[in-house]
């Protein structure tokens, strides 16, 4: 399987947090509460930093559920001023 959108959102979860997550491990952090918590910053600046349609587009690339993912951008929205859109628009 070639990923097409996996290396633009990792250049943008990995730089700022030195981090070297490979597509396997972010589809982890943003869909698994307790894989998010270990990797935080990464699962927090794809939410945060990540456009919408970018984050939709690996959510699906990768075959995550979207509920899932939705939990885990829940979890980040109750501790972030701003509104995440996976935790917001993506809500139905």
């Amino acid at each position: 399987m070639k990923l097409r959108i996996a290396p633009m959102v990792l250049g943008t979860v990995n730089a700022p947090h030195r981090t070297r997550l490979s597509a396997l491990e972010l589809a982890d952090a943003i869909s698994d509460i307790c894989a998010a918590k270990s990797n935080s910053g990464p699962a927090f600046a794809f939410f945060s930093e990540v456009s919408p349609e970018l984050q939709l587009s690996f959510v699906n690339e990768m075959g995550l559920s979207h509920e899932e993912v939705r939990k885990v951008a829940k979890h980040f929205q109750a501790l972030c001023p701003f509104p995440l859109a996976f935790a917001t628009y993506y809500s139905n």
